[in-house]
């Protein structure tokens, strides 16, 4: 029976995924990967090159599904932040898989930075072209604003202990997403 080598992958990013999300690049093993994938470990080599390249595929991949699931628009950033967060709050795996490169990379250069940067460099264009329309303040430049944004919508599932201890164990989630789509509008407004 021939093999399904893009179903093998499927599994192999998934158990991949969690796995880094829970353990890091150094605490990550391969064989617990291709245990929960039900997948041989040589075939993991085979298809990424190893751990750090499976970590910087998995890693690309979850930023992919964040921009195609969350495209930004420059004249709506309140809804932008939005999405964001809900976004976030649905996948907390990829900001527990960029806390992971962050800690384990610090500030060495990592995987497909060009091509990162330049998606980063999008995102400044449209907050740009937002202020050109007059719908955004220009009292930050644009660069700064759209780190800003993007703290937002990421800080209240980076931490979810502070949150907790802030806002309390009960805490309604929606009047936290009311509260930063308000900040947002604020900060933004011309």
């Amino acid at each position: 029976m021939p093999r399904d080598s893009e179903a093998t992958k499927a599994r192999i990013f998934a158990a991949a995924t969690t796995e880094f999300a829970a353990h890091g690049i150094a605490g990550a093993r391969v064989d617990r990967i291709a245990r929960e994938a039900s997948a041989n470990k040589q075939l993991i080599y085979a298809y990424f090159g190893g751990k750090e390249a499976l970590f910087g595929a998995v890693l690309e991949r979850a930023l992919a599904d964040l921009a195609a699931s969350v495209p930004i628009d420059g004249t709506d950033l309140p809804g932008y932040v939005d999405r964001l967060h809900a976004y976030h709050d649905r996948h907390p795996e990829l900001l527990r898989l960029l806390l992971w490169e962050a800690l384990e990379r610090g500030e060495e250069p990592i995987a497909a930075e060009a091509e990162r940067t330049e998606h980063y460099r999008d995102k400044v264009a449209s907050v740009r072209e937002g202020q050109e329309q007059g719908k955004v303040t220009k009292e930050f430049a644009p660069e700064v604003l759209t780190f800003l944004l993007l703290q937002f919508a990421k800080w209240p599932s980076v931490v979810p202990q502070i949150r907790r201890m802030l806002l309390g164990p009960d805490a309604d989630p929606a009047e936290l997403a009311s509260a930063l789509h308000t900040a947002v509008e604020r900060l933004t407004r011309p």
